[in-house]
């Protein structure tokens, strides 16, 4: 009865918000709270049902034992029989029927009141969960909704920039390949003065003084080429390693800005790299070029685009800056 009782208050009191304390809490914070309630509510519905057949199964033996009582007892049948229809002057035979009958009516008045109570009580609790699982749906619905709304406008603003990088850099091609044309042309017209030159060298190789004159400039365009050609030597095996350098996946980023850093400080103190104009170039390259070939490439000069071109750019460049001053030489006061 101990054990009934408890199971009453927890039920009736508890359940009903009475004696417990109910915290209202984030119902997608205590997701596992919600399956403990319906476990509870199980394991209580189920001890109400042996509660309710307990109780039948004791009817059964009050009627069974009022059955026994109203037969006739052979071993004193004058005082020990139970006689409904006595009407003697006691009247025991009617005190012990209705003396009976009213546990029994009792028993059946408790039955159907805690039957009615116990399903009003279950009812409740069900129509609790089912709401707090209704909440707990919908503000995780919300959630989402938020979480897909903020993921597509992120998608949409990096598609914006990336469409915008897309065409800067495709301007930026096509900016680069007309200079490569560009540059193309102006050194099918370099070789043709160059054969021009040529010839007019010839003749004044055998000038005298005039010739001795032009042939000092033209040993000084001669050694200004190759330090030209030294600079731009080490200037590619620099960007080289700078490209192999980004395109790893296991070299420290440190390496290759110290590698850019050395190169800008070259190209801001060396007079054949100022007289190229090498260092926007070099920005450039740095900013731009982040083409790398496939994972299981060896070959370094394989990485890179923009830095080839501009290598290209700064060769034909030198050549053409020499022919110029060439030129310029044969209308020098000395050699006239």
């Amino acid at each position: 009865m101990m054990a009934d009782d408890d199971l009453l208050w927890t039920f009736g009191e508890g359940g009903r918000g009475g004696g417990g304390q109910r915290v209202r809490t984030n119902p997608s914070a205590n997701a596992g709270h919600r399956t403990r309630d319906g476990l509870r509510l199980g394991r209580q519905a189920s001890s109400l049902r042996t509660m309710l057949s307990d109780i039948n199964h004791t009817v059964w033996k009050i009627t069974v034992f009022l059955k026994g009582l109203s037969m006739n007892n052979l071993n004193d049948p004058p005082h020990w029989n139970i006689r409904p229809n006595a009407r003697d002057d006691d009247g025991q035979g009617s005190k012990w029927n209705y003396a009976l009958l009213v546990p029994m009516l009792g028993l059946a008045a408790f039955r159907w009141i805690w039957s009615r109570e116990s399903q009003k009580e279950i009812e409740k609790e069900k129509k609790n969960y089912y709401q707090k699982l209704t909440s707990a749906q919908r503000e995780l619905e919300f959630k989402y909704r938020d979480i897909i709304t903020e993921n597509r406008r992120t998608v949409a603003h990096l598609e914006l920039e990336l469409e915008k990088e897309q065409k800067r850099t495709q301007s930026y091609r096509q900016a680069l390949v007309s200079q490569s044309h560009k540059l193309v042309e102006e050194r099918r017209a370099l070789e043709q003065e160059q054969r021009k030159l040529e010839e007019e060298k010839q003749i004044l190789q055998h000038s005298g003084a005039a010739g001795a004159l032009y042939q000092n400039c033209l040993e000084k365009e001669e050694e200004w080429q190759k330090k030209a050609t030294a600079l731009l030597k080490d200037c590619e095996d620099a960007l080289t390693k700078r490209q192999d350098i980004y395109c790893s996946l296991v070299v420290p980023r440190h390496q290759r800005l110290e590698v850019e850093k050395q190169l800008l400080i070259r190209a801001a103190t060396d007079p054949v790299a100022l007289d190229l104009e090498m260092e926007a170039g070099l920005n450039d390259i740095f900013r731009y070029d982040t083409y790398c070939s496939n994972l299981l490439n060896t070959n370094k000069r394989r990485n890179g685009k923009l830095m080839w071109l501009y290598l290209r750019y700064w060769e034909l460049s030198a050549e053409l800056k020499k022919f110029k001053r060439e030129k310029k030489y044969l209308f020098l006061p000395g050699l006239k």
